[in-house]
């Protein structure tokens, strides 16, 4: 979406404002590789590119901040958040751990409507062209993410607060860019149905050690790549 867009969609009289728009339109150029990691952020470019004020953009870009995607240093200004190997192995241990408890917890306490949404939401992912083609597993976010869905249905607020939150679009932007891995897409899917089924089950230590596999084997296709 570029500057006319942006324009176009605030004169239709949407409630989103311009930061809020410009925000999910960089956020979504991060999460995605759009912008690599560790790029440095030009306000002049980012200002052409959307056709938005200084103000509207450095309130986007202090959003983005809180959401880790973005880390300013001095003498250097703001850059794509891009983590070490040490850093990135830290958060998939998190993952690891905190993914696998929401997975126990939620197989003790989710309710057949639920289940079926999860179901029915694995079922469009299986749909999805992209998906079909092995250009990677469906990308969406919160309500039709896989994972946000799990742990919100785990029924431990600070848990959700500290993966959905706190963690998420960090976490998003490297479980997206490295999707496209060939065949991991289907072994993830494959995965995910296995998951559901325990938690559908209320096997709650099947659950969590499930998500533990999947994760874990998420992180081996990252470490692939780092090699």
């Amino acid at each position: 979406m570029g500057a006319d867009e942006l324009t176009q969609t605030a004169k239709q009289g949407t409630s989103e404002t311009l930061t809020d728009q410009v925000f999910k339109k960089i956020q979504m150029a991060i999460v995605s590789g759009e912008m690599a990691p560790g790029s440095k952020i030009s306000e002049p470019e980012l200002v052409r590119v959307y056709g938005v004020g200084r103000g509207p953009l450095r309130e986007a870009i202090h959003r983005l901040e809180g959401q880790k995607l973005v880390e300013r240093t001095a003498h250097v200004g703001a850059r794509v958040v891009s983590l070490s190997n040490q850093q990135l192995l830290e958060l998939y241990q998190i993952r690891e751990n905190l993914e696998g408890l929401a997975c126990r917890l939620a197989a003790q306490s989710i309710d057949k409507q639920q289940i079926l949404n999860l179901r029915e939401m694995l079922y469009m992912h299986a749909e999805d062209p992209d998906f079909k083609e092995g250009k990677g597993y469906y990308l969406q976010e919160g309500h039709d993410d896989f994972h946000y869905c799990i742990i919100k249905n785990c029924g431990n607020k600070t848990l959700e607060n500290m993966l959905c939150d706190e963690l998420y679009h960090v976490m998003r932007m490297y479980r997206i860019q490295y999707s496209k891995t060939p065949h991991r897409a289907h072994k993830a899917l494959s995965e995910h149905i296995h998951i559901l089924d325990a938690i559908a089950e209320g096997d709650a230590e099947l659950a969590e050690l499930l998500m533990r596999r999947h994760i874990a084997h998420s992180y081996q296709n990252i470490e692939q790549h780092l090699a």
